[in-house]
């Protein structure tokens, strides 16, 4: 490989796809080099619904492809972060009136075959639909699909008597955000330069090369790359037209998912998939250990430059759609935060923005110096992409050495799938001052690496000042360090969501401790 430049790969945006990009690379022997011109996971990647799923709604698409490989992954993720992610089951009401989108496929030919259903589910639609998930990926962990009985199970007590029954499938949930922390710590143990509150201003191909120029707080500087890898998620076309300065039929579709948290609306540990008479599909799902997250909604947003935000009619809207389930109705005033993300989606021209497909497009340029565009994707899919990825610009690197990310722990996650209670049990022997609640958080956020970062610590008092919910100046200095927190906000929103749990005055405390 040519070591003229500074990096053979540069990789612009910081979120899922750019990071799993950087550590598949760095993994492979290239100089890699990330700029991310905010926080890592500062968009999309943070404000995902936090599931690894296959995607059960993308089957009335018929985009089976996307959800064999996105079941596939599951399993392999879930192997690989036991820490962050982990098996949920999910309970799917059924009443005779659900209803598909008029615009599905799977609509349209059950219309013509059975025009008497009228855009009904049928219920052996739904079990099939459930066969072929339970079947497509391979499944080994995951347990398969059940009917329940919602007039006696206590998934059935906060919900509407009008449904009776339920049908049960697994899933998985991820802490999104750290995943994308993870991805670029293991990118920069290989190698990688990974650059927070870097944007790339201006870029010029020279003959078989990129000069690229970086801003940061300290200025301005230029580095060489061989390739540029354009990962910048809602800013992909940005980048592409303004930035590289290139004409480009290729679109980006922008489509605006909010989601609306409450406090805790029932006592187990399972989700709600919700159907609405629309169409659309909606979860309820246990969120930080005290509340209930409630989204998505689908929307285009024509801006990237525009903060996605909940609006009121999202507010309304998935409030109304919960409501039409649970027995207690969901109002406004419960809300205690929104959250919103836009999605990059490759412009398939599809009629609306729920039916606009999921699956991701890389495009390669390399009619000079080599461009590889990233549009679309899911976080479930994110280490296919990165592989794909790879794979599209392997001609660009003689003797690239093939995939290897499947099975690789990320940071923290080298124990079983199931151990996270012996890790809970282990850290609380080895510091007895911790609580089951602390260790618990401390696990889930860090796995094996909590021992680390508590290191010799032996009383309350060896860890620094005490920030509030169980955040002390260890672990803040611990994230600065390893991993790539500037501010207040990035600890209590990204690297955790403790945000729900602090005061004002403590996140100000906080932003006051990292920005010094």
């Amino acid at each position: 490989m040519a070591q003229d430049f500074d990096y053979d790969l540069l990789i612009i945006g910081g979120g899922i796809n750019g990071c799993g990009i950087a550590r598949d690379a760095a993994g492979r022997g290239l100089r890699v080099g990330l700029a991310e011109m905010n926080d890592l996971a500062s968009a999309t990647s943070s404000a995902s619904t936090k599931l690894f799923h296959g995607g059960l709604r993308y089957l009335e698409y018929f985009e089976v492809r996307l959800v064999r490989e996105a079941l596939i992954e599951r399993e392999t993720l879930l192997r690989a972060m036991p820490h962050i992610s982990w098996p949920m089951r999910f309970v799917l009401p059924y009443h005779k009136d659900m209803r598909f989108e008029s615009t599905t496929p799977t609509s349209k030919l059950l219309s013509f075959v059975m025009p008497w259903m009228k855009g009904r589910r049928p219920a052996w639609l739904i079990r099939l639909g459930l066969f072929m998930y339970d079947n497509l990926g391979g499944r080994k962990i995951l347990p398969a699909t059940f009917t329940l009985d919602l007039r006696s199970g206590v998934e059935g007590a906060v919900l509407n008597d009008r449904f009776t029954k339920a049908y049960e499938y697994s899933d998985c949930w991820v802490e999104d955000s750290r995943l994308v922390v993870l991805n670029a710590r293991d990118a920069q143990a290989r190698g990688a330069d990974i650059m927070v509150r870097t944007k790339v201003t201006g870029a010029l191909r020279r003959d078989d090369h990129w000069a690229v120029t970086l801003e940061d707080g300290e200025g301005a500087r230029e580095v060489t790359a061989k390739m540029i890898v354009n990962a910048a998620g809602p800013w992909v076309g940005d980048v592409l037209n303004g930035t590289l300065g290139l004409n480009s039929r290729e679109g980006v579709r922008l489509v605006r998912g909010s989601h609306i948290v409450v406090p805790k609306l029932y006592e187990h540990d399972k989700c709600y998939f919700f159907q609405g008479e629309d169409g659309r599909i909606i979860f309820a799902i246990p969120y930080e250990n005290d509340f209930t997250l409630i989204g998505t909604t689908d929307a285009d947003h024509s801006d990237p430059s525009q903060k996605p935000e909940c609006t009121p009619e999202e507010k309304d809207y998935l409030c109304a759609f919960a409501s039409n389930y649970f027995a207690k109705p969901v109002t406004r005033d419960e809300i205690v935060w929104t959250y919103s993300g836009v999605r990059p989606l490759y412009d398939d021209g599809a009629d609306n923005a729920s039916a606009a497909t999921r699956d991701y497009t890389l495009k390669l340029d390399d009619t000079a110096a080599p461009l590889l565009n990233i549009f679309g994707g899911k976080i479930t899919t994110y280490r296919r992409l990165a592989e794909s990825a790879l794979a599209k610009i392997s001609t660009q690197f003689e003797g690239l050495s093939g995939n290897w990310t499947a099975g690789v722990s990320m940071p923290g996650g080298d124990f079983p799938v199931d151990g996270v209670p012996a890790l809970i049990a282990k850290l609380q022997a080895s510091y007895p001052f911790l609580n089951e609640p602390w260790a618990r958080r401390l696990v889930r956020a860090y796995g094996t690496d909590a021992a680390g970062m508590l290191a010799d610590a032996k009383t309350l008092d060896d860890l620094g000042e005490d920030f509030g919910a169980s955040i002390t100046a260890r672990e803040l200095d611990w994230l600065k360090a390893h991993e790539f927190a500037r501010t207040g906000e990035d600890v209590c929103w990204r690297r955790s969501k403790l945000g729900l749990r602090l005061t004002p005055a403590q996140v100000a405390r906080i932003n006051a401790y990292m920005t010094a």
